[in-house]
């Protein structure tokens, strides 16, 4: 029994209209900020190339803006220049090289968009401001909306002398197309507004556009939008119709779907952790009962053997694996090899790829320092078979013994606990937070197989290393709790790791000191609820957790905050922590927008403040006889993410 065997449909070739794919894993189109002054980059190429190396079925690219109107964001493909022509010729030279149809998203964002970029009013169906941008669109009149349409064969045919396989119209999260079709954002009287055929003309005459354009021997796909999951908008049995209507025209070869509109609902587009697996599976699993043509199911695959599941259940012809495959280019080869559990599995943190793209930075990954950096080679290695001591057993460290061992080094890490993971141990023992795990299960299973020396349990010395002498030190030892200036050592004040690891177990009510902005203040807040405490969080910033905002986890937090009884409270400094007259601690605050000075009672305070760097060995190594680095928190006390990128760094640096 061959190992691709154990999937029942997973490996199946599937005709798409002309093409024929030879597994059901499509590399669905998604941001990535690679775009340099409007044009596909060498960075694109790559990177699409590694994941059709990899073993994916299908490759859909980024979208490919349709019109000068449509400039959303900085680092968008200017599709309708034909200068995108050779950038588009080596994207798909370098993915036909492994013998991966690849197909173009192409669309027009419409009013989900600023004029910050172009410089030119925003279109849509009507003068309905998107509620991210706030922006008050201008509706588009007859000849403009000949214009759009045009705009999409213009592109398609750019996409067709690029060499792409054919075209996909994203009509879905972040559209004009999508705009029309929704009755929340489709305000019009006239013959493209009122019932959902008039809302779907301008849908359908892009087909027949776009059909033309690019001919018969390319795919068209449309992607749909199956609930919008606002007041009023597009739900599923709208985009059941929309869907067959798209087929009736006979030029559409599939339908892709999504859930959510991208400014509006974001979270549910590009869910993280907190939300389960599968979770849009009911739009594809309808779509599908309504149409003959095949349809890409989307939400949240982690592994082969889930998206085989979807396929048996008949939910869905192919499955879209986005971070799965950034995560892992290797995601698909590898299930065919029978090697599941070496698949480095996403952990849906969305930390750096919705969360970098947020901050308008291109798309990298908290698993995978290698993503968005196919395109630069490792040096390499100075000299091979070096000894090489780790010590941590964290991010950070194993990411350095992984690509040490890799490139044939003698790796042996040290940790001082019983197992591997330090601090990234403590954040997936929270509430909704055990996938975040998958990060050292991932790196401690690769520096297995690579032959790394793990040795737990074992505190290492400035002695015991200079009595070893190896060739090179890594030292990853993380960082420790500070307490807070303001605490004065009050036994009732302590750092959250010592909430959740059970070292105090407190009753009545809890104070949780936000000045971090992410997981640990929320987190260690839901803990308590959960334990019975009565909680209050409590931040400087004008929000709790206002870095969620960017990995699309502020929503579910804000959400479970209010089912668990969670008060929060902004725009506070803690001064000072003394007992009160009932025995009490007493939190002097002061709201700094008006300087008023405050008083909160409570029975404990948890805080999460920044940590200080565990650089003892460092300092004791100063004079050491052989190479030293240091990398994640005992250099600067970070995110997981900056721990593995200097874990590679310092690996592939020996």
């Amino acid at each position: 029994m061959s190992a691709a065997s154990r999937y029942r449909f997973l490996f199946e070739p599937l005709r798409i209209g002309p093409l024929t794919v030879r597994n059901r894993v499509v590399f669905s189109a998604h941001l990535t900020n690679y775009a340099r002054d409007g044009l596909p980059t060498e960075q694109h190429a790559a990177y699409y190339a590694a994941r059709a190396a990899g073993g994916a079925g299908l490759i859909i690219t980024e979208e490919h803006s349709t019109h000068p109107t449509d400039w959303p964001y900085e680092k968008l493909i200017h599709g309708f220049h034909p200068r995108v022509i050779p950038g588009y010729r080596r994207i798909t030279d370098a993915v036909h090289a492994h013998d991966v149809p690849i197909l173009a998203q192409i669309n027009h964002n419409g009013g989900q968009a600023s004029s910050m970029y172009s410089r030119l009013p925003v279109w849509a169906p009507s003068p309905v401001p998107d509620p991210l941008f706030r922006e008050v669109p201008k509706a588009v009149e007859p000849h403009e909306i000949r214009e759009i349409v045009a705009g999409y064969g213009l592109v398609a045919g750019h996409c067709a002398a690029g060499g792409f396989d054919g075209v996909e119209l994203q009509c879905s999260h972040s559209s004009i197309v999508r705009g029309f079709l929704s009755p929340a954002t489709n305000l019009r009287t006239d013959s493209y507004g009122g019932s959902l055929e008039n809302r779907a003309r301008l849908l359908l005459e892009i087909v027949d556009a776009v059909r033309k354009a690019i001919g018969p021997q390319r795919a068209l796909g449309v992607r749909i939008c199956g609930d919008e999951l606002i007041e009023g908008g597009t739900t599923i049995d709208e985009a059941v119709a929309v869907a067959r209507l798209a087929e009736a025209t006979g030029n559409v070869d599939y339908i892709n779907t999504s859930i959510g509109v991208a400014t509006a609902t974001l979270y549910m587009i590009e869910a993280s952790m907190q939300v389960p697996p599968g979770y849009a599976m009911f739009i594809p699993a309808a779509i599908r009962r309504a149409v003959s043509v095949p349809v890409i199911g989307v939400g949240r695959f982690k592994d082969p053997l889930q998206a085989d599941r979807a396929l048996a259940d008949g939910q869905c012809d192919l499955v879209g694996v986005v971070r799965g495959q950034i995560a892992d280019p290797d995601f698909t080869a590898k299930a065919r090899a029978g090697e599941p559990a070496r698949i480095r599995t996403c952990l849906s943190c969305n930390q750096e790829c919705v969360g970098r793209m947020g901050l308008n930075r291109w798309l990298g990954c908290i698993e995978n320092p290698r993503t968005g950096k196919e395109a630069v080679p490792l040096p390499a290695p100075r000299r091979r078979g070096r000894r090489v001591y780790v010590v941590g057993g964290g991010p950070g460290g194993l990411q350095t013994a992984v690509t040490a061992a890799g490139r044939g080094h003698h790796v042996t890490l040290f940790e001082r606990s019983t197992r591997t993971g330090g601090q990234v141990n403590v954040a997936a023992s929270v509430p909704s937070r055990a996938e975040f795990g998958d990060i050292v299960r991932n790196l401690a299973a690769e520096a297995a197989r690579l032959g790394v020396d793990v040795r737990t349990g074992h505190e290492v010395t400035a002695a015991f290393l200079l009595d070893e002498a190896p060739d090179a030190v890594v030292l990853a030892t993380g960082a420790r709790p500070a307490r807070p200036w303001w605490s004065h050592d009050h036994p009732r004040v302590a750092d959250i790791r010592e909430f959740i690891d059970g070292t105090h177990a407190p009753s009545g009510t809890v104070v949780v000191v936000d000045e971090l902005g992410f997981h640990q203040a929320t987190s260690a807040a839901e803990l308590l609820a959960d334990r019975g405490c009565d909680v209050e969080v409590i931040t400087s910033g004008m929000v709790v957790g206002q870095d969620l905002g960017i990995t699309l986890d502020i929503e579910t937090w804000n959400v479970k905050a209010h089912a668990k009884g969670i008060r929060q409270r902004t725009d506070v400094v803690v001064l000072d922590a003394h007992d009160g007259a009932d025995g009490r601690l007493v939190l002097e605050l002061q709201h700094h927008p008006t300087g008023t000075a405050r008083q909160l009672a409570c029975d404990w305070a948890a805080c999460a403040i920044p940590t200080q760097p565990d650089d003892a060995l460092w300092q004791a190594l100063g004079t050491a006889p052989f190479e030293v680095h240091r990398v994640g928190d005992c250099l600067a006390p970070r995110r997981a993410h900056a721990a593995v990128i200097e874990g590679e760094r310092a690996g592939a640096a020996l």
